[in-house]
């Protein structure tokens, strides 16, 4: 049963991509407010299905600490169900995403369009410039830069691999950073087709600045999401233990 309702999530949320792309097309001529409007229906209607068809709820604590204005928001990442729900959570987002994804019909347009940042990982020496630039911009008009300190989407249980880019933003720009701790790899694991039932959990924690150093920011930067990131896993394993994998043990091992 599993399979099935898994199988019918799947298609259904790449027919509301479609769907939803094709319907969106006036807003290219309006801009990013009305491509973003979009964006969150998107995340919306995706979410409402996934608890329709697969029973797994998004839950959002700690938004209070997502300050007014500017700011960097630092998130783990272990699922595509992350950015549906940053998309749905955080108003007036951009996010960093690899240039190739600009050549894709459509869907390239409307990243262009809405305050999305695109990042050219060919030209290696320069990407942390190209980051800090696009994030000076992001911040003067207040937007809330998303970004996923891992680069990638890990899977439950695997060791922490942060990078020092992070810091290197707040440090020049001045922008307050929250982390944002999260358990959704039980439910919709990376490179799986299985959507599991439950509650997914997202956590926005208090704010970070880098007023003590670089290093000591990324230290506990890293300490805060994977120590809010285990809580959250075990929390959902004492409800469930059917959630747990193999790699869920070494995470849990460190809390």
């Amino acid at each position: 049963m599993r399979l099935l309702r898994s199988a019918l999530f799947n298609l259904g949320f790449y027919f509301l991509v479609v769907v939803l792309m094709i319907a969106a097309l006036p807003a290219l001529a309006q801009g990013g407010a009305a491509i973003e409007w979009h964006a969150r229906r998107w995340a919306r209607l995706s979410l409402a299905l996934l608890e329709r068809t697969c029973g797994t709820k998004v839950e959002f604590r700690g938004l209070e600490n997502l300050p007014p204005g500017a700011a960097l928001v630092a998130a783990k990442h272990q699922s595509t169900l992350d950015v549906l729900a940053l998309i749905l959570a955080v108003e007036r987002f951009s996010f960093i995403y690899k240039h190739e994804l600009d050549m894709l019909p459509l869907f390239g347009s409307y990243l262009r369009s809405c305050g999305q940042i695109s990042i050219d990982r060919s030209k290696r020496a320069g990407v942390l410039a190209q980051i800090i630039a696009a994030a000076d911009q992001t911040f003067a008009v207040d937007r809330r830069l998303v970004i996923f300190p891992e680069g990638t989407r890990r899977p439950v249980g695997a060791p922490p691999l942060y990078k020092a880019g992070v810091a290197r933003i707040v440090e020049a720009t001045g922008a307050p950073c929250v982390p944002v701790a999260l358990n959704s790899g039980l439910f919709w694991p990376r490179r799986r087709f299985i959507r599991r039932p439950g509650t997914m959990v997202i956590e926005f924690l208090p704010p970070l600045t880098v007023e003590a150093g670089k290093g000591a920011f990324m230290q506990v930067l890293q300490t805060r999401i994977e120590a809010a990131s285990d809580r959250l896993i075990a929390e959902a394993l004492a409800k469930d233990a059917s959630l747990a994998t193999p790699t869920t043990t070494p995470q849990l091992s460190r809390s």
